[in-house]
Order: C-alpha cells, then sequence, then structure tokens
C-alpha cells in the first residue's frame, strides 16, 4: 500500500504526510514569515495563524495565494493545506495578498494595517505596470509615497538628490517624456511639499483613494471565448463581471453588475451565468483551463458576497472595529493637536530666543561701535591738547620777544644821538622797531587766538568723550532678560508649563471630530474638483516633454477615453443603462 501511494504522489509528498509538521514561508509585502504547522491543519488553520501575527482583522479581504504550473491559486479554507495541489517542496511558499477590492476604500477599510496592506501591493501593481496609470496621476501617486515614507517635507533635511534610490514611477512613464531623473524629482517633490502636516496613514489613504479611479484598479482578467469562437478577456471586480477586447483592457464592451447575476456555475471548461431576469437567457463562455474556471468561480463567489454584504447593515463585528477605529483616530486627531500646539509653542520660543540672539549682537556691535568711538575720542582730545600746548608755548615766547623789542626801543628813545645822521638812522631804527614791535603783537595777539580757539576745541573733544562713555554705560548696563533665573534659551514672558498643553479628551472632541467627518464629506466635491485641476496642471508642465511615438495601445486608449471625459465609473453607469438582454445579446455577438 505505501509502494502504491509513494509512486501516486512522490516520495517527497508521501514522506511529507507521514511526518507531524511542515514548514511554511509567508511572503508579505514588507517581510517574510516561517511557520511549523501540523499534517491535519486546514488552510483556514494556517490563515488565521498569518493574520493573528499581522494583527489583522480585515481578513475577508485576503488570502494565501500560490503558484501551480503555470497560473495561480488561492488556498482553500475549509480543505486541508496538504491535500491541496500546494507546492511540494519546503518550506511551501504562500504569498499573503488582498484577493478581493474594496468599492470604497476610504468607507471600507477600517484597520490601518489593511490599509497599510493595500497600498503597498497597489504601488506594487503600478509600478510593474500591472494597473494602468497615466503619467500626471503617476506623479501625485509618487508624491504620496514618498510623503507616507518620509513625513512632513523638511528642505533643510529633504536636500535634491534625496529621492534618487527610490523606485517612484512605472517605467513606461519614464521612458515617454525626456525628463532626466531631477527633473522628475523636482516635480514630485513639489507635489510632496503640499501634503505637509498629514500623517502616514492620511497619506496612504490619498494614494488609494486616487488609484481605485484606475480602469485597470482591482480588475483580474481572463482569457475567455465566446460561442463564436472570439477571443475577449473577462474581468472580475468588486461591481460585476466585465467584457474587454484583448487589446484595450481600459474600457468594457459590456459589463454586468453582481445585483443583476443570479447564479454562475461552470462544467469543465464551459462558463455558465444565469442573469437575474428570468426571461433573458443564460450567456456562456469557454476558458483555457478547468483550473481557471476555478478560479474565476472563486473571484466570483467571493466578490458577489462582498457586494452583498456592503449593501447591509454591518455586522454586530464591524460595528465594533469601525467604533474602535473612530475612537483611536479620535484619540490620535487630539494627540496631533497637542503636538502641534507643543511644536507651534516650541517654534515661537526659538524665534524669540532667535530674535533675542540677534538683538544681543546688534548691541554687541552697537557697543564694539561706540568703544572705537570713545578711543578716536581719546585721541583726538589727546593731539587737540597738545597742539593747544604747543600753542600756549609759542604765543609765550612771541610775548617776550614783544617785551624784548618794547624794552629796545626805550633804550633806543634814552640815548642821545648827536649827529643828525645817527638821529635818522636812530629815528629809522626807531621806526623799524615800532613795525616789528607792532607785527610781533599782532603775531602775539594772532597765537592768542588761536590757543584759545585750541582750547575750545578741548573742550568739545572731553564733551564727545563724555557723551561715547555715557552712551557705552547705557549699552552695558541694559539687561536681555528681567531675571537671573531665567535660562538664555527662553525668556520669562515665553515660558510655559506642561500644565498649559495638557488636554483633556471629553465628549465636546467626539462632537467636534464628528461635525469635521460630516464637513469633510460636504467638502468631497471640492477635493474632487482640486485633484483634477492638480492632474490637468501635472499633465500640461510635462505634455511638451513627450515622445508621442512611444506611446503604447494603453496610453493612447486612455488619452482618447480623457478627451471624451469617459472615466471608469461613467462608463460603468452608461453600459448598466442597457437591458440584461441586449448586453447579453452583444456579447454572444462580439
Amino acid at each position: 500500500m505505501a509502494s502504491e501511494l509513494a509512486a501516486k504522489m512522490g516520495f517527497k509528498s508521501l514522506l511529507r504526510k507521514q511526518a507531524k509538521n511542515f514548514s511554511v514561508k509567508i511572503c508579505t509585502m514588507e517581510s517574510d514569515l516561517e511557520f511549523s504547522c501540523e499534517v491535519k491543519w486546514k488552510g483556514k488553520d494556517l490563515f488565521d495563524l498569518v493574520c493573528r501575527t499581522l494583527g489583522l482583522r480585515e481578513t475577508w479581504f485576503f488570502g494565501l495565494q500560490y503558484s501551480v504550473k503555470d497560473t495561480v491559486a488561492w488556498l482553500k479554507m475549509e480543505k486541508k493545506v496538504l491535500d491541496q495541489e500546494v507546492p511540494k517542496e519546503e518550506p511551501i511558499t504562500f504569498h499573503f495578498l488582498s484577493k478581493f477590492y474594496p468599492e470604497n476604500a476610504e468607507e471600507e477599510l477600517v484597520q490601518d494595517i489593511t490599509q497599510h496592506l493595500f497600498f503597498l501591493q497597489v504601488k506594487k501593481k503600478i509600478l510593474e505596470e500591472e494597473i494602468h496609470c497615466p503619467p500626471e496621476a503617476s506623479v501625485l501617486l509618487a508624491s504620496y509615497a514618498v510623503h507616507a515614507k518620509y513625513g512632513d517635507y523638511d528642505p533643510a533635511v529633504h536636500k535634491p538628490g534625496f529621492l534618487a534610490e527610490e523606485e517612484l514611477l512605472p517605467e513606461r512613464v519614464i521612458n515617454l517624456y525626456q525628463m532626466t531623473a531631477e527633473m522628475w524629482e523636482e516635480r514630485i517633490t513639489a507635489c510632496y511639499a503640499e501634503h505637509r502636516g498629514r500623517t502616514r496613514d492620511e497619506a496612504e489613504m490619498e494614494y488609494l483613494k486616487i488609484a481605485q479611479d484606475l480602469d485597470m484598479y482591482g480588475v483580474n482578467y481572463f482569457l475567455i471565448r465566446n460561442k463564436k469562437g472570439t477571443d475577449l478577456l473577462l474581468g472580475v471586480d468588486a461591481l460585476g463581471l466585465h467584457i474587454y477586447d484583448p487589446e484595450n483592457r481600459l474600457t468594457p464592451k459590456c459589463s454586468f453588475p453582481w445585483n443583476e447575476i443570479r447564479n454562475i456555475s461552470y462544467s469543465d471548461k464551459e462558463f455558465t451565468i444565469k442573469p437575474l431576469d428570468k426571461k433573458t437567457n443564460v450567456f456562456k463562455f469557454n476558458s483555457s483551463r478547468l483550473r481557471v474556471n476555478k478560479l474565476i468561480l472563486q473571484l466570483c463567489i467571493g466578490n458577489h458576497d462582498l457586494f452583498i454584504r456592503r449593501r447591509r447593515v454591518d455586522s454586530l463585528e464591524i460595528q465594533q472595529m469601525k467604533a474602535q477605529a473612530r475612537e483611536e483616530r479620535a484619540r490620535k486627531q487630539v494627540e496631533r493637536q497637542r503636538l502641534q500646539r507643543e511644536k507651534q509653542l516650541r517654534e515661537e520660543a526659538e524665534r524669540a530666543r532667535d530674535e533675542l540672539e540677534r538683538r544681543l549682537i546688534q548691541l554687541q556691535d552697537e557697543a564694539h561701535m561706540a568703544n572705537e568711538a570713545l578711543l578716536r575720542s581719546e585721541q583726538t582730545a589727546d593731539l587737540l591738547a597738545e597742539k593747544a600746548q604747543i600753542a600756549e608755548e609759542e604765543a609765550k615766547l612771541l610775548a617776550q620777544k614783544a617785551a624784548e623789542a618794547e624794552t629796545e626801543m626805550q633804550r633806543i628813545k634814552v640815548t642821545a644821538i648827536r649827529s643828525q645822521e645817527e638821529r635818522r638812522l636812530m629815528e629809522q631804527k626807531m621806526l623799524e622797531s615800532e613795525m616789528l614791535a607792532l607785527k610781533m603783537a599782532e603775531e602775539s595777539q594772532r597765537r592768542a587766538k588761536e590757543a584759545e580757539q585750541l582750547k575750545q576745541d578741548l573742550q568739545e573733544a572731553r564733551e564727545s568723550e563724555r557723551r561715547a562713555k555715557h552712551k557705552l554705560l547705557e549699552i552695558t548696563s541694559k539687561t536681555v532678560y528681567t531675571s537671573p533665573g531665567v535660562p538664555p534659551e527662553m525668556p520669562p514672558d515665553l515660558s510655559f508649563s506642561r500644565e498649559n498643553l495638557s488636554f483633556d479628551f471629553k465628549d465636546t472632541d467626539m462632537k467636534r471630530l464628528s461635525m469635521e467627518i460630516e464637513k469633510e464629506k460636504v467638502e468631497y466635491m471640492e477635493k474632487s474638483k482640486h485633484l483634477q485641476e492638480q492632474l490637468n496642471e501635472l499633465k500640461t508642465e510635462i505634455e511638451s516633454l513627450k515622445l508621442k511615438e512611444r506611446e503604447t495601445s494603453l496610453d493612447i486608449i486612455h488619452n482618447q477615453n480623457a478627451e471624451q471625459g469617459t472615466s471608469k465609473h461613467s462608463n460603468f453607469k452608461k453600459l448598466t443603462l442597457q437591458s440584461t438582454k441586449s448586453r447579453v445579446a452583444f456579447f454572444e455577438e462580439l
């Protein structure tokens, strides 16, 4: 019996069955986990273990995916792990991924960990071009991804080149424009700077709100054929089933919402869908493999269940989760406001300190200038005093010479000159002596005036010196702080205690938060308009650098849809306005 079993399942599989445990490796979007599992474990046991490890409660969006041959499959919850077509080598590798997508991420995703996992997966799909994203939206999404990683933009920290090693844009978008990495970084940083004040969770949610409007978001594509054998693509998403041309994955040819579908089944490779309107014929299509039909059915059932679930009253578990999430958001909001107030007060104190430091430097400069002026005044006073002394000595010398001349004149008058010639000569000498005496007197008077002027200049210099000393005394006697016990970094009038920063979380805060939430709903249309304007502005900025010859077919289709004003949601509404019967007939005629 053992040899037959070994021949059927392989030697390794037999050993695994005989062992009590087997090892698995779970690859999440952030890290890899390894577990040792019991042979009897079902898929649900392993899935629950992973969710508990991650702290995840919104489990209905996720699943464990594994590779089988040339496709993928999802681990069934009610079946033993080893009884499924999982890889034979240990550790068995599973990928923990979102299996189903929400219609509205902001309303449906409650836990932060759920939102974070969706953000990472959607970001990866956009970068790997599994989801087509236009260039302008790629830049805006990249700015929110940067904000989620780095927080608020700070020019002192986030200098040019800080995004050089980051993968932020799809390769298709980079190749589509004649732009360097520095030019892309400049545009991403410009958008990033506008997101100031948002938390990481808010940035990730803004990313998802933009991404969920992309045409290929949340759609699983499968190659099918209708009755005529025409190759088509079947798209399965949160809203319903969509039929696409293989060359155009953006715009479906026809759509069937989940509320119009009564039953879905398959037999071998043939898939049958029964509309809710019993008068309408069922429509059938064929897939390439039976395994693909199983996968399609799993996705259809899961998306249909979530579609119905969203339109019913939330279960008690979800209500509790949402209440806890609201309380947590309210607590974070209060905490963020408290931190914001502390930050604001700290910034004001720092600005006041900087102003005081600037004023101190200014006063020091003024004191230095006053000292220099005082020194110059002292030097000028000394020089003037020296000149006055010299002038005074010269005046004394001239006065002495004048006295000597006067004495000599008196002596000449007393002396009797007998001869007329001697008398004439004496008179001439006497005249010259008088003139010299007069000249000496005038020079003495001029020197006396000059000495007086120098004395006045000296007096003025001493008065200037006195004023400079008085000003220096005023500058040095000024006190920057009124209390010696206050440190230089914080003046007394700017001091604050932790009591002033305390904040009690009361019912009024919850009411105010509820009003803010209602206000956000009212402002939704304005934000959408602002978002569209932002996208159009980005598109205009980079349009001139586009290389038209590098556009892909999906780029061309997206541009045509944008020119016609066709969006993902408007096209879905337009298609579903047609009767189910006409849509079935259209599908069969493709």
